[in-house]
């Protein structure tokens, strides 16, 4: 019979692990699978792999192949008396095999083992991840956004095509930057009956508008005139729901300070809100009148203020 090398079917190396085995076999399924690949000969590699991992999956099996020793692909063998227990001994149930006709499959080798053929393990499909990106405003408050994906269909023929479907998804209030949701079933196809794989999506909050977001803290520059930093000033804020809010600025305010609203940031639902921040900024009139710069003309001359004395 004819040797095959299930460990060049997999691409891994004799010494691989279990783990490694099974990573192997689901990303070459996933590629040859008859229902999804447009690979060459596609049908027959799915065969190999599937037969590859159905062997070297289980340590009987494995234990088993593993006695042939590493041979060339293709090549003839034929089990010396005794081997594994299945020349003489009967150990294995393969009492009456033929190993010197050339008729008989290298698979049905290991197939059998145990007694009677057994069925493909079921397996479930890759797990699929893909990144959405949305506002601040959207992820506080909530939203719907669309993900297109590539999905196999039958058609009436008994063919199958790749056809691009949108999936929409709802994305709950106080989602925050970097959350990770779960869509099942909506992964790779499963194999042999399996379940399909599940969809992660992870949710990335860009920084778009007025608003800035760290964790479940909410961040916006507030700009001041001059004098509103200096005698202190109430101001009217928006905020992520969509209101505005009446903040007090003390008098004194310097650029870059912050000021914090406490709760005004995003939900938790397993402890405190994040906050709000305010960061001050100071700006000038752009096209100061002549009555205005007189002012300006007057403070000068009455302040003290050196703002480079520390130059």
């Amino acid at each position: 019979m004819e040797y095959k090398d299930y460990y060049k079917i997999l691409g891994v190396d004799r010494s691989a692990s279990e783990a490694d085995i099974k990573k192997a076999f689901r990303k070459l399924a996933h590629k040859y699978h008859p229902d999804v690949s447009k690979e060459k000969d596609a049908e027959a590699k799915f065969k190999d792999v599937n037969e590859a991992y159905q062997t070297l999956s289980d340590p009987e099996k494995k234990a088993a192949y593993d006695q042939l020793g590493q041979r060339r692909e293709g090549s003839s063998f034929e089990p010396p008396p005794g081997w594994g227990g299945f020349g003489g001994g009967a150990s294995h149930g393969f009492e009456g095999f033929d190993f010197g006709g050339g008729g008989f499959d290298f698979a049905d080798l290991f197939s059998h083992m145990g007694g009677g053929a057994r069925a493909a393990r079921p397996q479930a499909g890759e797990d699929l991840n893909a990144e959405v990106q949305i506002t601040p405003e959207q992820a506080f408050n909530g939203t719907t956004v669309s993900i297109s994906l590539r999905e196999p269909e039958e058609t009436t023929d008994g063919r199958v095509r790749h056809v691009t479907k949108t999936l929409e998804i709802k994305v709950p209030a106080g989602t925050i930057d970097g959350q990770k949701m779960r869509v099942t079933g909506k992964g790779g196809p499963g194999y042999n009956g399996g379940s399909n794989g599940n969809l992660y999506i992870t949710i990335n909050i860009i920084e778009e508008g007025r608003f800035k977001v760290e964790g479940r803290d909410v961040y916006q520059t507030v700009p001041l005139a001059d004098f509103e930093a200096v005698l202190g000033a109430e101001v009217v804020v928006p905020t992520l729901s969509g209101g505005k809010i009446s903040v007090k600025i003390p008098a004194g305010a310097k650029a870059g300070q912050k000021i914090r609203i406490g709760g005004k940031g995003f939900p938790n639902k397993k402890g405190p809100a994040g906050d709000m921040y305010l960061l001050i900024s100071i700006v000038v009139p752009p096209a100061p009148s002549d009555e205005v710069k007189e002012l300006y003309q007057k403070i000068a001359e009455a302040s003290k203020f050196n703002p480079r004395e520390n130059l």
